[in-house]
């Protein structure tokens, strides 16, 4: 009888300390088990160019190639978990532009590319080979000897091709999703030459232009 007791005015005392303590709301339980989902939205990174050649840089992010700076945008907007990351912006001739950034769940921030002429970069001589490549997709990346010299666009149509210095060269083109396609090209003193290039999608059959 005397456990009895006792249980019970333990029992008083914890019903006293429950009701004591305000109880949380609809609104409060609601946030609170939002909060870990607002935590894992993505953050959105936005790229500010002032010329053609920062334009038409190419971005990797940890890594990556994600695409040009004037197309990421739109249905092409980076967006990346919370959390550092690295940007890498490249061009040929151009210095690498490096920065890390710390993405916040649900914020956007701008990266300001600055690029800067490389004084060691060398250029074909005037007996350079022009090659005109047709890259679909035209988004792709364009690696000249493992060095990246632009983007599928920059190489393609009436008025735009590599210069090439004459000789054996391996090239490279790649986007993320695609198989990557590589041969080597020897081309000859001042000749002019044209290659269809068409990445084929990973798993499924060639992509249509």
């Amino acid at each position: 009888m005397r456990l009895l007791k006792i249980f019970g005015a333990w029992s008083f005392l914890f019903l006293a300390a429950i009701c004591a303590e305000p109880w949380p709301t609809w609104t409060e339980l609601a946030a609170a088990a939002a909060l870990p989902q607002q935590n894992q939205q993505p953050g959105e990174v936005r790229f500010s160019a002032d010329n053609e050649q920062e334009r038409d840089s190419g971005v990797w992010i940890d890594g990556k190639y994600s695409g040009y700076v004037k197309e990421l945008k739109g249905d092409k907007k980076v967006l990346l978990p919370p959390g550092e990351h690295e940007i890498s912006i490249r061009q040929d001739g151009y210095k690498d532009f490096v920065k890390k950034i710390v993405v916040e769940p649900g914020q956007a921030q701008t990266v300001d590319v600055v690029m800067e002429e490389n004084p060691k970069a060398i250029y074909p001589g005037e007996d350079a080979a022009e090659l005109r490549l047709d890259i679909q997709p035209k988004r792709a990346a364009v690696f000249l000897d493992d060095a990246y010299v632009g983007h599928g666009g920059d190489f393609g149509g009436r008025f735009h091709a590599m210069l090439v210095a004459p000789g054996k060269h391996q090239l490279k083109v790649t986007l993320a999703g695609y198989r990557s396609y590589e041969t080597e090209i020897n081309p000859v003193a001042n000749e002019k030459s044209r290659m269809k290039i068409v990445l084929e999608k990973e798993g499924n059959s060639p992509d249509k232009p």
